[in-house]
């Protein structure tokens, strides 16, 4: 699940559990804020915790389905692409996750 290229190193942000089904969880990392989603079917995507159009938080939208609604203005972001519901509003950035051992690990691009 990821759309970046190029080099990346994988931190561990915390157990599955710790993400509550259907809501986020937000991890600070060096290159900002990051939301990481678990949606009804216990799978797990990451967004920048910022939407494409007004700025806000996402981890504060509410999940459903594989999407997340922006709680500024309900804009609808595609967890899976990052991408608005209304193409012209923009793309959240994504990054990759994946879990080991019931761990959840961030793919973060090298700096």
């Amino acid at each position: 699940m990821d759309g970046n290229s190029g080099e990346f190193y994988s931190i561990d942000v915390g157990a599955v559990e710790d993400v509550p089904t259907q809501s986020a969880r937000t991890v600070r990392t060096a290159t900002g804020d990051i939301a990481i989603f678990r949606t009804h079917d216990n799978q797990l995507f990451a967004l920048a915790d910022q939407c494409p159009h007004k700025g806000g938080a996402l981890s504060q939208g509410i999940v459903h389905g594989h999407s997340v609604t922006c709680p500024l203005h309900g804009l609808v972001i595609s967890l899976a692409t990052g991408s608005a519901a209304m193409a012209e509003e923009g793309c959240t950035r994504r990054y990759r996750v994946r879990v080991e051992n019931g761990r959840i690990m961030l793919g973060i691009d090298a700096a």
